[in-house]
C-alpha cells in the first residue's frame, strides 16, 4: 500500500496544486490529510473546494477546530481570515473532522498527539525554535496507542522517528506554510529552510516493513506571498518566500 501524507495546507491552494500534481507522477492509492487545511490569508474556500475533490482521509487540526467552534472575534488573524471566507457548510466539514483516525491496519493519522490536536508530538520548544525532542518524551505524549505507524503535522517540520518500541512516527512537512511564529508560551518559530511544498509518501508492507520518501516541491510561491501581503500578512509573505521568519 502507497499511502500520500500531506499536512498542514493552510488555505495555500497553489502548494496543494502542485504537491497533487506531483504526486499523480508518482501513484497513492489513498491520500491522508492531517488538517489545518484552510486557516491563512491566502486562498481557503479555494482550498476546501480542491480538497472536497480529492476525496482525502483527513483529520482535524487545531485550525480547523478553531474555524468551526470559535466566534471570529476569539480568533487570531489567520483563523478569522478563513473564517470570513469559508461558507457554513465549508465550517461544518473542518468541524465535523475526526481527531484520530486509523487509515489502515495499525496506521494511525492525528494532527498534533493522539490526544490534543494542539501539542506537538515530535518536537520541542529548545531556545526559541523547533527541535527535535528526545525519545522518552515522545513516547509520553504518544500515549498508549494500538499503532505501528503514527502520522502527524502541527509542527510544520519533517521528520521520521523510530521508538525503542517500534512505532514509526512520520510527519511529512508542510504543504503550504513552510514557517511560522507562535507566540504562545513558550514563544517560538518553526522553519524549514525553503519555500517548497513539502509531503511523504509511505509505502507500507507487513511482511517488508515500511519505506518512507519525503518529497519537497516547487511552485509559484511568490505569488502566494503576493497574496500574504495583498492581504496584510507580511510576515506570511516573508516565510512564504524563504521558509525562514527572518
Amino acid at each position: 500500500m502507497r499511502i500520500a501524507v500531506i499536512a498542514d495546507i493552510h488555505g495555500n491552494i497553489l502548494a496543494l496544486e502542485a504537491v497533487l500534481a506531483d504526486l499523480k507522477t508518482r501513484g497513492a492509492d489513498i491520500v491522508v490529510d492531517l488538517g489545518d487545511c484552510a486557516s491563512g490569508p491566502l486562498w481557503p474556500r479555494e482550498t476546501m473546494e480542491c480538497l472536497a475533490q480529492l476525496d482525502a482521509l483527513t483529520v482535524r487540526g487545531n485550525h480547523d477546530r478553531q474555524i468551526a467552534t470559535e466566534a471570529p472575534h476569539q480568533m487570531g488573524l489567520s483563523d478569522r481570515f478563513a473564517y470570513g471566507q469559508l461558507t457554513t457548510n465549508h465550517r461544518k466539514v473542518l468541524g465535523a473532522l475526526p481527531m484520530t483516525r486509523f487509515v489502515a491496519p495499525r496506521i494511525l493519522a492525528c494532527h498534533g498527539t493522539p490526544n490534543r490536536d494542539d501539542l506537538y508530538l515530535v518536537d520541542e520548544v529548545e531556545s526559541g525554535r523547533l527541535a527535535r525532542g528526545r525519545p522518552a518524551r515522545i513516547e509520553k505524549r504518544l500515549g498508549s496507542v494500538e499503532a505501528n505507524i503514527v502520522l502527524c503535522g502541527h509542527s510544520h517540520r519533517a521528520d521520521l522517528v523510530r521508538l525503542a518500541n517500534g512505532i514509526m512516527i512520520v510527519n511529512p512537512g508542510s504543504v503550504g506554510s513552510p514557517a511560522y511564529d507562535d507566540p504562545g508560551q513558550p514563544s517560538h518559530v518553526s522553519e524549514s529552510g525553503s519555500p517548497h511544498a513539502r509531503y511523504a509518501l509511505l509505502e507500507h508492507d507487513p511482511k517488508r516493513g515500511a519505506r518512507v520518501e519525503f518529497f519537497a516541491v516547487t511552485y509559484a510561491f511568490e505569488e502566494a506571498a503576493r497574496r500574504a501581503q495583498k492581504n496584510g500578512r507580511s510576515e506570511w509573505a516573508h516565510a512564504l518566500r524563504t521558509g525562514f521568519m527572518a
